[in-house]
């Protein structure tokens, strides 16, 4: 016995039918049609379900996704700016020592400074200036 198979027993058709436990039976053919078109109604209905739970999950994914990249830009953002912050402090400029008042010991050279025992002199102490310094390094009368 097949599903789907016919017998006439007139004035009546009877189809093999499966059943909704799933067993062949014979079935007069407007009973057959009934549960034939019953079963597809479940199949079609259980197929909607499953994409619409598929489009719903898709669609939670794809919220999920587009918060955690709006998140990750806000980070982005924020770290950029603080960035920019730790840039900008570097590049202050870190206050200058007020310039120290002319000193009342003078040296007219290097050898004077050395004959008074000062040298070397020192930026910022008394006698050190600019013209006794050569190289530039802060020191006078080094050599």
């Amino acid at each position: 016995m097949t599903e789907n198979a016919t017998e006439s027993y007139p004035p009546k058709q009877f189809i093999c039918t499966k059943s909704d436990t799933g067993a062949l039976l014979w079935m007069e053919s407007s009973e057959s049609k009934r549960v034939t078109d019953a079963r597809a109604a479940a199949t079609a209905a259980a197929a909607k379900a499953a994409a619409d739970k598929a489009a719903s999950d898709k669609a939670a994914a794809d919220a999920a996704a587009t918060q955690a990249a709006a998140q990750a830009k806000a980070d982005a953002d924020a770290a950029a700016v603080k960035a920019q912050q730790d840039q900008a402090q570097a590049r202050q400029v870190q206050p200058v020592a007020p310039p120290v008042a002319p000193s009342s010991v003078y040296y007219a050279n290097c050898t004077a400074a050395r004959a008074a025992g000062a040298a070397p002199i020192y930026r910022g102490q008394p006698g050190y200036r600019p013209a006794l310094d050569r190289d530039g390094d802060g020191i006078a009368c080094e050599k």
